[in-house]
């Protein structure tokens, strides 16, 4: 079953689900859709792939479709929620309020439940019903503690009939940190410019300023136990290859949507916090990328009122 909302909804119940895949080529699918869970009662897995600053919202809602051993497989972009679930050490069950403010998350879900997941998909809504895929089919998988688990195993097998490219990883939280490395960087300084990639990478003093951030968070990794197996050019290098495409910041800007922000760029700031680690470049981007949305906000308020 697909869950989904407003316009996209009727569009699928209409039209069934469109996606234009540059990797896959152009297909269709009649999923049963609908707005309320209650309408499908408890599944094997939930796949929760709404953008991370909408979770809290929504996590009454996961109650139905929860049995007793279903997965909850996150996809969300940032530091996780859980992240410091199972993690060990002095910084066991260390509390994120950037990524779950007042805790309405952790409260509401059972962290037995969850599997660490990652998207490597570029792509972007068309129109309501109509999703452009333009590349990437990657999906790395990882329960928390580590495990090969029988239900991560179901999970992958069932991507990878789907034509995905699922992997299961020892160490998840490696692989949040190295989606970071380009996310932190390229999301906000993409939003201040209005750059594509392929500009904001070929202009040379956002490109050094990419280069910057990502140094810094290796650091904040480095200082919670994770060295990125990653280099800074190696992340760039990739970044260019996706050349005119608008960062998932950029489009929710353009849009008048609120921002995946706090949880990708402020939880990263806010760990820098608990350890002293200076970071000036980060800093300054998540501030002035702070302010850019809350003055959005304010003109999309002041004109609908």
């Amino acid at each position: 079953g697909l869950i989904a909302r407003g316009a996209h909804l009727a569009a699928i119940q209409r039209h069934g689900l469109r996606i234009r895949s540059k990797v896959f080529g152009d297909m269709e699918c009649r999923p049963h859709s609908t707005d309320n869970p209650a309408e499908l009662g408890p599944v094997d897995a939930v796949l929760l792939t709404v953008k991370a600053h909408s979770v809290p919202a929504m996590v009454p809602s996961l109650a139905p479709l929860l049995g007793p051993d279903t997965a909850l497989v996150t996809f969300q972009n940032g530091i996780p929620w859980w992240y410091f679930h199972s993690f060990g050490g002095e910084w066991e069950g260390t509390h994120l309020e950037s990524v779950d403010p007042g805790r309405v998350i952790a409260g509401q879900v059972e962290v037995r439940r969850v599997i660490g997941a990652l998207s490597y998909c570029t792509a972007s809504r068309y129109e309501p019903g109509v999703v452009d895929h333009l590349s990437g089919a990657g999906f790395p998988l990882g329960e928390l503690d580590g495990s090969h688990s029988e239900r991560i195993e179901n999970i992958a097998e069932a991507f990878r009939l789907s034509g995905m490219e699922p992997s299961i990883r020892p160490d998840i939280r490696s692989d949040v940190w190295v989606k970071l490395l380009g996310n932190v960087p390229f999301n906000p300084i993409s939003a201040l410019t209005r750059a594509t990639f392929e500009e904001m990478l070929g202009f040379g003093p956002t490109r050094e300023l990419v280069r910057s951030v990502m140094e810094e968070v290796r650091n904040v990794a480095a200082a919670f136990g994770t060295k990125i197996p990653v280099t800074a050019e190696e992340r760039i290098s990739g970044a260019t290859k996706i050349g005119a495409h608008k960062s998932s910041m950029l489009q929710d800007l353009e849009a008048g949507r609120a921002s995946e922000l706090e949880p990708i760029v402020g939880s990263v700031v806010e760990m820098a916090d608990k350890v002293g680690l200076q970071v000036p470049n980060l800093r300054a981007v998540y501030g002035c990328t702070k302010l850019l949305f809350e003055r959005t906000a304010e003109k999309t308020s002041s004109e609908k009122s």
